[in-house]
């Protein structure tokens, strides 16, 4: 590594463009690395690769690079768009942190229901230093539960950092029409420690196999309150595999006894 960092300190235009893109991470790692550390990459450059390398090292290391390199001086927007639409959430976060630095944190709004929890907890951050509340933007935007685009992250979002009170607007989000906001409000109940058995019985059913996920998860420690009439009706081979295979794990919680139908056990 002495020499290869040798090499790409003499480089006449910094490290070869080929060792940036290299199929194995430990050298990708180290020529970012090196770059950071030499200044061999412009910010935006950085932020870009943050963007889409597929490397968590890479993306965290580049990211705070691309900041670093605007800290005092120009080209804030250059850095924060790339890192703001980034698909992963380390660069995401990164961006959404860096708004209360560029004196935009009415953008962090925007970030409040993101699907990553790592992106949603920076963005309430930024969002309190702003002097703003969260919950209160979370509590209106999951009052109106008959909202079809309602984003999924807002009803995790809410449990996160919500009390047990918010459970009721999370029960009336378990007959949303988006399965990802059902599945969501099912994981902000469970989150909540507020898993009512009635309540999430009836997601076993769902055509969503992330509900019933989510909905056998809650019900797991609950397992033995369930009905074996219940548990074995669903275990039959007219039911949709993932009913099967979540009625099995909940019986088997119970501590009954079953087997599944051969074409779902064959697909477990």
């Amino acid at each position: 590594m002495e020499l290869l960092g040798a090499m790409l300190r003499r480089a006449p235009h910094g490290a070869p463009a080929t060792l940036f893109v290299h199929p194995d991470r430990t050298v990708r790692r180290f020529a970012y690395r090196l770059a950071a550390e030499e200044s061999l990459l412009s910010p935006d450059r950085f932020a870009r690769t943050a963007a889409w390398d597929d490397d968590v090292v890479v993306q965290t290391l580049c990211a705070e690079a691309a900041l670093a390199a605007v800290r005092e001086g120009d080209g804030l927007d250059e850095v924060l768009e790339p890192l703001l639409a980034a698909r992963n959430p380390r660069a995401r976060s990164a961006g959404v942190t860096a708004l209360r630095r560029a004196g935009r944190p009415e953008r962090a709004l925007e970030f409040l229901a993101d699907r990553s929890a790592l992106v949603r907890a920076c963005a309430r951050y930024v969002v309190r230093q702003h002097g703003s509340d969260p919950l209160s933007w979370y509590r209106q935007r999951c009052a109106q539960a008959d909202d079809p685009a309602l984003p999924p992250g807002a009803a995790i979002g809410l449990a996160e950092c919500g009390e047990r009170a918010d459970a009721e607007a999370l029960r009336l989000l378990l007959t949303h029409p988006a399965p990802a906001v059902r599945a969501r409000a099912v994981a902000g109940l469970r989150t909540l420690d507020v898993t009512v058995v009635e309540d999430l019985r009836p997601l076993i059913d769902d055509p969503a196999p992330g509900v019933v996920r989510e909905a056998t998860l809650a019900l797991l420690p609950s397992a033995a309150l369930l009905p074996e009439a219940w548990l074995t009706e669903r275990l039959t081979a007219q039911r949709p595999r993932h009913v099967r295979v979540a009625a099995e794990r909940l019986a088997t919680a119970a501590g009954l006894v079953v087997r599944l139908p051969v074409d779902a056990e064959r697909g477990c």
